[in-house]
């Protein structure tokens, strides 16, 4: 279930700020989204498909006194991603804060695998990313931050999960390179790796799974939504004002 964040405003912490969540409809981009909002953020909910699911998380946002609008926009195809940038400056006049948070994960072993698996993990997962941060570093000024949703599997990979590892491993290098290239800007890009956590979308793929993932976890337990939504809060803020280009393991400490 995707948490909400109701009740006041923690305003101030990102009062003024306006963010852009890749594939925040549901699952970690919607905690992400309704976190950010929460501590005062107007929040771009972008998707892919569903406007029911992004309308949603709109709702909740609105309902617990923040703003946000919703945003179709197919990261993996080049042409969606300038609209969705220009999205969020026609809308709120601004971009402070990007999160690099829409993925694919499919199980894909050295028999499986195809090039087509490929293309698909490697155009949304790396592609989109770093053409999403060219069109949004154009408009950002010093202060703004990006944040790449990583994996814990890019440091801890799995073998039947080849090309996404390897499509995380792209993104720890990325959120280096770029950190490298924005800092003398003053935009900082920082890294956010989850572990295993329950979303819909691995309801049913990761059913029975809970027992393996735990065994592998020394904090005992599965992750929320709310434990990367936490980080990212972190991320954004003035507190991680002296971290750039590095990745944060959010994983209960989760290893194969």
């Amino acid at each position: 279930m995707v948490p909400t964040f109701t009740g006041a405003l923690c305003m101030g912490k990102l009062e003024g700020k306006v963010a852009i969540v890749t594939g925040s409809s549901k699952g970690i981009g919607a905690g992400i989204a309704e976190r950010l909002a929460a501590d005062g953020a107007k929040v771009i909910i972008n998707y892919s498909r569903s406007v029911e699911d992004a309308n949603r998380v709109v709702k909740r946002i609105v309902d617990a006194g923040g703003e946000a609008i919703a945003f179709k926009a197919d990261i993996s195809h080049p042409a969606d991603i300038g609209p969705l940038i220009d999205s969020a400056v026609q809308a709120f006049g601004r971009l402070d804060i990007l999160v690099n948070n829409a993925g694919v994960y499919k199980a894909d072993s050295l028999d499986e695998l195809s090039a087509d698996s490929f293309d698909e993990h490697f155009n949304l997962n790396v592609r989109g990313l770093l053409l999403t941060t060219q069109a949004a570093a154009r408009v950002m000024n010093a202060g703004s931050v990006i944040v790449n949703i990583s994996s814990g599997l890019a440091h801890s990979p799995y073998p039947q999960v080849h090309v996404y590892c390897a499509t995380k491993g792209a993104v720890n290098t990325l959120t280096r390179s770029l950190g490298m290239e924005l800092g003398p800007r003053g935009i900082r890009v920082m890294g956010i790796a989850p572990g295993f956590v329950h979303t819909e979308g691995n309801a049913e793929s990761a059913r029975g799974m809970d027992e393996f993932f735990i065994a592998k976890t020394p904090l005992g337990r599965v992750g929320k939504p709310q434990d990367i939504a936490a980080a990212v809060a972190y991320a954004v803020s003035e507190d991680a004002g002296w971290v750039t280009g590095t990745t944060l393991d959010v994983s209960g400490g989760m290893t194969f």
